[in-house]
C-alpha cells in the first residue's frame, strides 16, 4: 500500500467554513470523498496529479475540518461553493461513494461546471431509496453510538465500507483499514448541528431519474467485492448516462482507490487523456489551466489525444 500521508496541502477555509486544499496547477481537478472519510483520502491521488493538475479537495460538512452549516445547505451547492471561491468555472470531478453522488448532483445542477465525472463506487444521492441490506448496518452504528463506544461504531462501518460483506478483515491490507478507522472516529467526534438550524436540502428533481442528462465523459468504477447494491448503482449508472464507460476490478471492495492506489491514479490519468482526446463519442474536452493564488502557473501542456476508445 501506498502510504497515506496525513499533512495536508496549502489550502484554508471558504467563507462558509468548509476546509479544502489547493495544489498543483493545469485544468482544475475536484476530488470529493466518500462518507466515511475525508479529504484526506486523496493524498496519493492528489501528489500523483498535482504536476499536470491544479488538484482541489475539501471536507464535506460533517467531517474532516469543515465547520457546520449555520443555516440550510446542500453538499451540492457546497462543493460548488468551493470552485466559486476559487474562481474555477470549469473541471474535472471524481467522486467517491457518497461523494460520487454529489458529484452527479453538481454536474446536474450546473453541467457547465463539471468536464467530465469518475464516479468510483457510488452511493449516497445514486440510491433509488435506502437499500434495505444497509438498514441493519446503520442501526449497529446508532446502537453503538448511543452508548458511547465510538470504537464499536467505527468497526462497524470498517466492516461494511472496508472489508465488506463478501471479504474478513484479513483480506484488507491493515493499514488501508486503521487510516479509513481514523477518519471515521474523528467524524464521529464531530459535535452534531441543530437540523432544524440549518436543514439539508438535497437536488430537486432527485439525479436518480435525471442520469440521461449527463452531457460530460463518465468513467464508473467499482470492485467486485463491493455490496451488490453498490455493483448495481454502477451498473445503472454506465448504461443510462450517455457518454460512459464501467471498469470493474475483481477483488476489490468499496474504498478501492485506497486499495489500490497506483492503478487508480493511472486509470484516471488515461481518462483524463482519453477525455482531452475526444475518446468518449465527442470532441475534445477542453478545461482552461488554473493556478492557485500566489502560486507560477508551471502546468505542461494539454493531456495528448487518447489511445482507448469509449462510449
Amino acid at each position: 500500500m501506498i502510504d497515506q500521508t496525513t499533512q495536508l496541502a496549502p489550502g484554508g477555509r471558504t467563507a462558509s467554513g468548509l476546509a479544502f486544499d489547493d495544489e498543483g496547477s493545469g485544468p482544475p481537478l475536484a476530488l470529493v470523498h466518500a462518507g466515511i472519510a475525508d479529504r484526506r483520502m486523496w493524498a496519493h491521488l492528489a501528489a500523483t496529479l498535482a504536476p499536470r493538475h491544479r488538484v482541489i479537495r475539501h471536507d464535506v460538512r460533517g467531517a474532516g475540518e469543515s465547520l457546520p452549516p449555520t443555516g440550510p445547505w446542500s453538499h451540492h451547492t457546497d462543493f460548488l461553493g468551493v470552485l466559486d471561491e476559487l474562481l474555477i468555472s470549469r473541471a474535472h470531478v471524481i467522486g467517491a461513494s457518497m461523494g460520487a453522488g454529489i458529484a452527479v448532483e453538481a454536474a446536474l445542477a450546473r453541467p457547465g461546471a463539471v468536464a467530465s465525472l469518475v464516479i468510483v463506487a457510488p452511493g449516497g444521492a445514486l440510491f433509488d431509496g435506502a437499500p434495505a441490506a444497509f438498514r441493519p448496518i446503520w442501526a449497529a452504528e446508532v446502537e453503538a453510538l448511543d452508548r458511547g463506544d465510538i470504537a464499536a461504531a467505527v468497526e462497524v462501518n470498517l466492516r461494511a465500507w472496508v472489508d465488506g460483506s463478501r471479504r474478513s478483515p484479513d483480506a484488507v491490507d491493515p493499514d488501508v483499514r486503521a487510516f479509513v478507522g481514523e477518519m471515521q472516529r474523528q467524524a464521529f467526534e464531530i459535535p452534531e448541528w441543530d437540523p432544524e438550524l440549518a436543514p439539508e436540502h438535497e437536488l430537486s428533481p432527485p439525479p436518480t431519474g435525471r442520469l440521461a442528462e449527463l452531457t460530460c465523459p463518465v468513467l464508473v468504477v467499482v470492485g467486485d467485492a463491493d455490496d451488490p447494491a453498490i455493483l448495481e448503482v454502477a451498473q445503472r449508472v454506465a448504461s443510462e448516462a450517455r457518454r460512459s464507460r464501467l471498469v470493474v476490478w475483481p477483488r476489490v471492495g468499496h474504498m478501492l482507490s485506497l486499495e489500490r492506489p497506483v492503478e487508480f491514479a493511472d486509470l484516471v490519468t488515461t481518462f483524463l487523456a482519453d477525455v482531452a482526446g475526444g475518446a468518449f463519442g465527442g470532441d475534445p474536452v477542453v478545461v482552461p489551466s488554473s493556478t492557485g493564488p500566489g502560486r507560477p502557473d508551471s502546468s505542461p501542456a494539454p493531456d495528448g489525444p487518447a489511445t482507448t476508445e469509449g462510449r
